[in-house]
């Protein structure tokens, strides 16, 4: 497949990417941003893809050190060379390996935050590309949800934070799955395409071992009205807010 190489607009990086197989969208740079990491941190990208996320995060908050783990071979190595390509390497770490293993590839509470945008379709449901990169991106195979909370607890240390970014219909299961690994859910923000629609992402921050309450945040809209991206998601993309009559 062909390869595209393109600025991300964050610190000056570039990312390599597949058009035909699985481009990263505004969901991926809005979980970099909720993250917000601090240089104390040790990081690892659960589903990390071609490496968008793990990317976009170092350059926004530069962490310690960030990892990324990722099922898909041909995404791993993408998302190395990536790293390479920006002189990253020795920051970001891409391990290609399969997150229901987590035991094989990092030590037990060796994490103080973990990012996730995992499949958001349940095996046979969603859009059906067979057996495709986007398939295997978009629906849960070998891990599903529960496996990804499982193994984002194994990873993180007492008091550590989970970033996740998913579906609203999702969100009863998000809420019962993390409890049950005890990751409590602490954060949540919606995001609707437009300021007057239903949500169609939400972003949840978990923390290991926290006690209940949890924060609402305000709901982001991505959109305005007449087509150009708001100010807060302009804001988020570090740039500067055009108002555009509609």
């Amino acid at each position: 497949m062909a390869v595209r190489s393109d600025e991300i607009g964050f610190g000056g990086y570039t990312l390599l990417q597949e058009p035909d197989s699985f481009c990263y969208g505004v969901d991926a740079v809005l979980l970099a941003d909720f993250c917000a990491a601090v240089p104390e941190d040790t990081v690892l990208d659960l589903c990390c893809g071609n490496g968008a996320v793990a990317l976009i995060a170092y350059a926004k908050y530069h962490p310690g050190s960030v990892s990324g783990l990722e099922l898909q071979k041909e995404q791993a190595q993408l998302a190395e060379k990536s790293m390479e390509l920006n002189g990253l390497s020795d920051k970001i770490r891409i391990v290609c390996g399969d997150a229901a293993e987590i035991e094989r590839y990092f030590a037990k509470g060796s994490f103080s935050l973990v990012v996730c945008n995992p499949p958001y379709f349940e095996s046979g449901r969603g859009p059906s590309c067979e057996d495709s990169p986007r398939h295997i991106a978009r629906h849960e195979s070998s891990t599903g949800l529960g496996g990804f909370f499982r193994a984002a607890a194994y990873v993180l240390k007492s008091g550590g934070r989970l970033a996740m970014v998913h579906r609203p219909e999702r969100l009863a299961d998000l809420m019962d799955l993390s409890r049950a690994c005890g990751l409590e859910p602490k954060k949540v923000q919606m995001v609707a395409p437009h300021a007057d629609e239903a949500p169609n992402l939400v972003l949840v921050q978990f923390v290991k071992g926290g006690g209940k309450g949890i924060v609402m945040l305000p709901q982001l809209a991505v959109r305005e009205r007449n087509g150009g991206f708001t100010k807060e998601i302009d804001k988020i993309y570090g740039r500067p807010h055009k108002q555009n009559n509609a």
